[in-house]
């Protein structure tokens, strides 16, 4: 099994700030709008360096939304920056009118997304955001897995032309992928072969899902790990072929188990390939408050859980 070695937790809101600075530099079409949290958001920088391009527009999604939409007609690509629950359940219509319908440039930027919010609660740890923007025609669904990797998922979304829907979060997690890799939208990346089970993750399920994959290992179950960050559009031609050669798959992710990654993993296999699948994920639920580590515990989003479900799917083979 190849091993990755994390380099150093960091939260991939700071992926994003990373990138966002970086693309300020380089692309003066980029324009970054924020709903009052700035600092959450990890926008200072952007800020401070490019103040004619930054757009404060205080605790007013919608508008936010409006506002990103009107700037693409004059060929600005604006990122618009807030909590994961607001960038989407608050400005639905927004979206879906002003630029899913229009098909609007907009980068749509999402932090503090999942359980892993933490302490503040149900009421902003949104489980449900992958499946309605996924549901959009034309709205691109992009959930990283590290710092590094968010940091080049927001440098590559600004050279592509369409909504984006950028999701990542606010703790610090495992840094592992390859400092300024190349980020392919719609292309999962293969972390590990293995034979007898396929892991797909995304998010903050994929360094789990490594350590899941050595643990089973050890216990003479070889585990293919398949990174999705990119949930729409899918990369299903790696998923067949993994699941081909495997028999079987397991789905891990942040996310409600209606709706998400699991979702679109099991229409690819019902249409191409059925083969016994086990979910990872909230179990159609809502959240709660704790630290991130408790939360995942607690509601098994978790390399237990992962090695729970890769057994019991090879059962089913």
């Amino acid at each position: 099994m190849k091993k990755y070695t994390n380099t150093g937790n960091k939260d991939t809101r700071s992926g994003f700030g990373a990138g966002l600075t970086e693309l300020g530099k380089t692309n003066e079409n980029v324009v970054a709008l924020c709903a009052d949290l700035i600092g959450s958001l990890k926008m200072d920088d952007f800020k401070k360096n490019h103040p004619e391009r930054f757009f404060q527009v205080g605790i007013a999604e919608a508008n936010m939304i409006g506002m990103a939409a009107g700037m693409t007609i004059g060929g600005k690509i604006p990122f618009t920056g807030t909590f994961a629950n607001f960038s989407t359940g608050r400005v639905y219509d927004q979206i879906r009118q002003s630029v899913a319908y229009s098909d609007k440039n907009v980068k749509i930027c999402a932090s503090h997304a999942g359980l892993t919010l933490g302490e503040d609660g149900a009421t902003h740890q949104i489980l449900e955001d992958i499946g309605l923007m996924k549901m959009l025609p034309g709205m691109t669904v992009i959930n990283t897995c590290d710092y590094n990797q968010t940091k080049a998922a927001t440098i590559a979304i600004a050279e592509h032309h369409g909504p984006v829907y950028l999701r990542f979060g606010r703790p610090s997690v495992p840094n592992f992928t390859p400092e300024n890799g190349e980020f392919k939208i719609g292309k999962g990346v293969l972390l590990n072969e293995g034979t007898d089970v396929t892991i797909v993750a995304t998010g903050h399920l994929v360094w789990e899902a490594l350590v899941a994959a050595e643990a089973l290992e050890a216990k003479g179950i070889s585990a293919e790990v398949i990174d999705i960050h990119t949930i729409k559009p899918l990369d299903e031609e790696m998923i067949l072929k993994s699941v081909g050669k495997t028999g079987c798959i397991v789905t891990a992710e942040e996310h409600n188990i209606l709706g998400g990654l699991g979702e679109s993993v099991a229409r690819t296999l019902s249409l191409n390939h059925p083969a016994p699948q086990e979910f990872v994920a909230v179990q159609d639920s809502f959240g709660e408050s704790g630290t991130p580590a408790q939360l995942m515990d607690k509601y098994g989003l978790n390399s237990d859980a992962i090695i729970a479900a890769a057994e019991k799917v090879i059962k089913r083979k």
